[in-house]
């Protein structure tokens, strides 16, 4: 019984080695377009686990403010308000403090103090996509460049050769597919991570533009209040 699992082990860590070992012998058949090639999905790899994280932080204190505020405006706490979102990191924080330092401007320029903090703060969550972007558009063009080196080679090597044998253009077909399966590989996954990425920015836009139209709301609540006093 020993005997067999000690077999089976060593089965399948040989098979592991044998694995890891044709992942090199085939980015190596790739040729030199390989390099930019690993460096796009490296490069996408590091700014998808940054965005992930960043987005989680920044949602969780987004709706954490949100409530804060809502629940102090409802009470007509005003400068309780202000006072929170001036402690807050969360991009909604700012574009509610825009508002209310403004709140007895009226609702015009409190309206564009949020407009323009909006913008702002929308920039700040888009940060990083237009690399996924680049990398998504990139990689799989790098790998159809690829794809024609290979072709150019397959046929360099019918000139050399005089005939056309498979071993004659194995080569360089097997660089053609390679650099295009490889550039797809990496597209696919980043194009999937940039949309992901866009749908909880606009989610998490929705709702700050939800919580500054209540905000504008209970400003409008407290001053008509005001007046009747």
């Amino acid at each position: 019984m020993g005997g067999v699992m000690l077999s089976t082990l060593m089965a399948a860590q040989a098979l592991g080695q044998g694995q890891r070992l044709d992942l090199v012998q085939t980015f190596r058949d790739g040729g030199f377009m390989m390099y930019p090639l690993a460096f796009f999905a490296i490069a996408g790899a590091i700014i998808i686990v940054w965005k992930f994280i960043d987005l989680q932080i920044k949602g969780a204190r987004t709706r954490a403010i949100l409530a804060e505020t809502d629940q102090l405006l409802a009470e007509h706490r005003i400068q309780e308000a202000i006072r929170q979102c001036q402690e807050s990191k969360a991009p909604a924080a700012a574009i509610l403090l825009a508002g209310l330092r403004r709140h007895q401007e009226g609702t015009d320029r409190v309206m564009k103090a949020i407009e323009n903090a909006g913008l702002i703060e929308l920039a700040s969550l888009e940060r990083g996509l237009v690399w996924l972007a680049t990398l998504a558009n990139v990689a799989p063009l790098t790998g159809f460049l690829g794809t024609v080196i290979g072709m150019i080679q397959a046929f360099q090597a019918i000139e050399l050769a005089g005939e056309v044998e498979a071993t004659t253009v194995a080569g360089g077909i097997k660089v053609a597919l390679i650099t295009t399966a490889s550039g797809l590989t990496i597209a696919i996954p980043i194009n999937i991570a940039h949309n992901y990425f866009v749908t909880q920015i606009d989610r998490q836009v929705i709702e700050m533009e939800e919580s500054a139209q209540k905000m504008i709301d209970a400003l409008h609540e407290i001053e008509a209040k005001t007046r009747t006093v």
